[in-house]
């Protein structure tokens, strides 16, 4: 009996397996394939043809597999379990390599020094620094980096570049051009890799995933800084104090605590700042903005950390613990702080006199004896104070006014009308609330 056309076909593919025979070539870069369909989909990393579109986000992928896995983002599908720890995955990839720290298997082995990998790197090699890379052109490039081979130089800043296209780039900044515009906010972005990141806000979009913990990010850096959670490392040191940090950025806000560069200024009060985040957070004094609200008490903050800590009132969570007494705290600073109890460390010194302190804000306060300085004062006299506890203790007991102001009001009805000092006579409502959020913050930062 004579076998189906397709029978034998499938067979014949089959069989070159066994004798390693691939005959189709792609003319560009000599790679071999056992059946016509695969050369196909090479040939797709030559022309860049992306034939295979998500209608939530527009992205386009060379394969309907790598569609159907990035759709698992919107859908939020994860159908790949780990059986042991429960972590689930967007593929099977990924969970396989995940399982690989159950296992501890390492399969790829360098044939040189005998280290094993749980995945396979790039294997194009860079002579000087050992990084590795999937493309000969990904090599030539990061080969720039290395002394006398940057190329392109800016001719009003003199900052030099290993392509043509980061030169263009940088010179945005010099030209204020921002051509590329999210059409959902309005944001423009110099580069079209920012604006790409910028619109995973909108479609919720994270196509990287760790393989340990099943956590997506928006951006490849993110996942890698991420993973050295998993592997402990922390490349980058400073070279003043020994800190080490997981990501190069982190590093460089770190290192302006010894440079004392302040580089982010609030043009409403001239306060400046080592980082754009804490500038926003600092204008929100001004502005009155208070953007996260416990859900419990109504009481609203001006960051995520700030409600995340206050929340614990509620839940009564003391995440950090002593290990010597067992006493909990709420938070990671108070930890620090009872330590010294046991350690009789005072880490921090008076320059004037010489005392030492616990902590800052002890010594900020105490630091307050030598300059005069009397932030607090009395709402109802003219008295003020070096702390705003004492200058509400003042209030909640009837003061004489040093000068002609009023007398203060009894302790009953100040607990019922006040909680902070403010300045005596405010002007309006709109003063008051922006004095008690400036006191606020100031005793959050000391």
């Amino acid at each position: 009996k004579v076998k189906p056309k397709s029978c034998t076909s499938y067979l014949k593919i089959h069989q070159r397996f066994h004798t390693g025979e691939r005959p189709y070539e792609c003319d560009q870069c000599g790679k071999t394939f056992t059946i016509a369909n695969d050369l196909k989909r090479h040939q797709r990393i030559h022309t860049g043809e992306r034939p295979y579109d998500c209608d939530q986000c527009g992205n386009a992928f060379t394969l309907a597999s790598e569609l159907k896995i990035h759709q698992r983002i919107h859908t939020g599908e994860r159908p790949y379990e780990c059986s042991q720890c429960g972590n689930a995955f967007t593929s099977a990839g990924n969970l396989k390599r995940h399982q690989r720290i159950h296992t501890g298997e390492r399969p790829y082995e360098c044939n040189q020094c005998g280290k094993a990998f749980t995945a396979a790197e790039g294997p194009y090699s860079c002579d000087q620094c050992g990084r590795t890379f999937t493309t000969t052109s990904g090599l030539k490039i990061h080969q720039r980096i290395h002394p006398g081979e940057r190329a392109y130089g800016c001719d009003q800043c003199g900052n030099t570049f290993t392509t043509t296209s980061g030169l263009k780039i940088h010179q945005r900044i010099h030209t204020g051009e921002r051509p590329y515009e999210c059409d959902q906010c309005g944001k423009t972005f110099t580069t079209t890799s920012g604006l790409k990141i910028h619109q995973r806000i909108h479609t919720g979009e994270r196509p990287y995933e760790c393989d340990r913990c099943g956590k997506t990010f928006t951006q490849r850096n993110v996942l890698e800084a991420h993973q050295r959670i998993h592997t402990g490392e922390r490349p980058y040191e400073c070279d003043q104090c020994g800190k080490t940090f997981t990501r190069a950025s982190d590093l460089k806000r770190h290192q302006r605590i010894h440079t004392g560069e302040r580089p982010y200024e609030c043009d409403h009060c001239g306060n400046a700042f080592p980082t754009a985040v804490n500038l926003k957070i600092h204008q929100r004094i001004h502005t009155g903005e208070r953007p996260y609200e416990c859900d419990q008490c109504g009481n609203a903050f001006t960051t995520a950390s700030y409600l995340k800590i206050h929340q614990r009132i509620h839940t009564g969570e003391r995440p950090y613990e002593c290990d010597q007494c067992g006493k909990s705290f709420t938070e990671m600073k108070g930890l620090k702080y009872h330590q010294y109890v046991h350690s009789g460390q005072r880490p921090y010194y008076c320059d004037q006199c010489g005392k030492f302190y616990t902590t800052a804000n002890h010594l900020k306060i105490h630091q307050r004896t030598h300059t005069g300085e009397r932030p607090y004062q009395c709402r109802f006299c003219d008295r003020s104070f070096i702390t705003g506890s004492k200058c509400t203790k003042h209030e909640h007991h009837r003061c004489e006014s040093s000068t002609s102001g009023p007398k203060c009001p009894s302790a009953s009805d100040d607990k019922k009308k006040h909680s902070v000092c403010e300045p005596a006579a405010p002007t309006s409502d709109k003063s008051i609330r922006l004095k008690n959020l400036q006191i606020r913050l100031h005793r959050i930062q000391m």
